[in-house]
């Protein structure tokens, strides 16, 4: 039997909050049995929210948490000043052990200066970087960094594609995931400074199972398993892709609406396409963990809902029983040896 994961929950971050992220919270414990939830925030906002769902008692607590830290404040002041924020409170629980997790829809300049002041860097981590997955036609890909680095240098991009490697061979199940690094070419002599840094230092690393160079192009397609780059970069194939993403899914609702022949189609098609279709919606696939760091942190997109917030919650269950950090410490000490 695996013992329970126990997962703090920031209840009043995001634009849903605290509606949907309660319902992702009660979801996740009806799921699972080995997952306990803390709900951090307004309690009395939180118990009015919980009367309306059944769930079992003992899976969720609610901690009073008084404070919000919005998206327009400075993160180092607000975590600094707002000690009974439902993001620092919730933060102090992995911290102090009372909790294995943190997951929040909430400020992400907060989520990420916090998880490095609060939680705190494993030994020998660099920078910690973000690491959403994201859906492709084969599956999924790990884009990392996306937000949390972006002024990178080489050694930190070699660490990503390490604690990429790791994550998603243990959490995703890929055997010797393929790593690439974003380029404007697949030639080695490509790119700008830090590409090329870093190009041979994740050629000749024995860790990694390096691929190359990956152009953006083929990032949808799957072309590789850990996908590194600088955090401005990253946020920008995440912006992107998300974007596209959107708006194909609308175009195509639109097409199988516009006249009554292709309403019909619709129909026939209707099974195949819902399916199609979730499989690149990337609220299936959870937050992105804030890697390296001693506990796990994750954030989730700021318009979550009940559905990326509840697979967020169960994406730390894999997480802590893969024991992903500890196999991040052994593959740092290792290389320090």
């Amino acid at each position: 039997m695996q013992d329970v994961v126990k997962i703090a929950v920031d209840a009043m971050g995001g634009d849903n909050a605290p509606g949907q992220i309660i319902k992702g919270a009660v979801e996740a414990v009806n799921d699972r049995k080995d997952i306990k939830v803390f709900l951090v925030g307004k309690e009395d906002i939180i118990n009015a929210e919980l009367k309306q769902y059944d769930f079992n008692a003992n899976q969720i607590e609610v901690i009073n948490a008084n404070e919000v830290i919005s998206n327009d404040e400075a993160p180092v002041m607000a975590i600094r000043r707002k000690k009974e924020s439902s993001i620092v409170v919730s933060l102090n629980l992995v911290k102090n052990g009372d909790a294995d997790a943190f997951v929040s829809a909430g400020s992400t300049g907060a989520v990420l200066v916090g998880g490095q002041f609060i939680v705190g860097r494993i030994k020998g981590v660099e920078r910690p970087p973000l690491a959403p997955l994201l859906p492709t036609i084969k599956g999924v890909s790990l884009l990392i960094d996306c937000g949390a680095n972006v002024d990178a240098r080489s050694s930190h991009l070699v660490q990503f594609a390490k604690m990429g490697s790791i994550y998603m061979e243990n959490v995703v199940g890929i055997k010797n995931p393929r790593v690439a690094i974003v380029n404007i070419g697949a030639e080695e002599e490509k790119g700008n400074m830090l590409v090329k840094e870093t190009y041979p230092l994740l050629k000749n690393c024995p860790d990694i199972n390096f691929i190359g160079s990956i152009e953006a192009r083929d990032i949808p397609y799957g072309g590789a398993d850990v996908i590194v780059c600088e955090a401005f970069v990253g946020n920008v194939i995440l912006k992107l892709y998300e974007g596209v993403g959107s708006a194909i899914i609308s175009s195509v609702k639109k097409g199988l609406l516009s006249s009554f022949q292709s309403k019909i189609g619709a129909l026939l098609i209707k099974k195949d396409l819902k399916r199609t279709l979730k499989s690149f919606d990337a609220s299936e696939h959870g937050g992105a963990p804030l890697l390296g760091l001693n506990g796990l942190v994750v954030k989730t997109h700021g318009s979550s809902k009940s559905t990326e917030v509840k697979n967020s919650i169960i994406q730390c269950v894999t997480f802590k029983q893969q024991r992903i950090n500890e196999k991040i410490k052994e593959n740092l000490s290792m290389n320090e040896d």
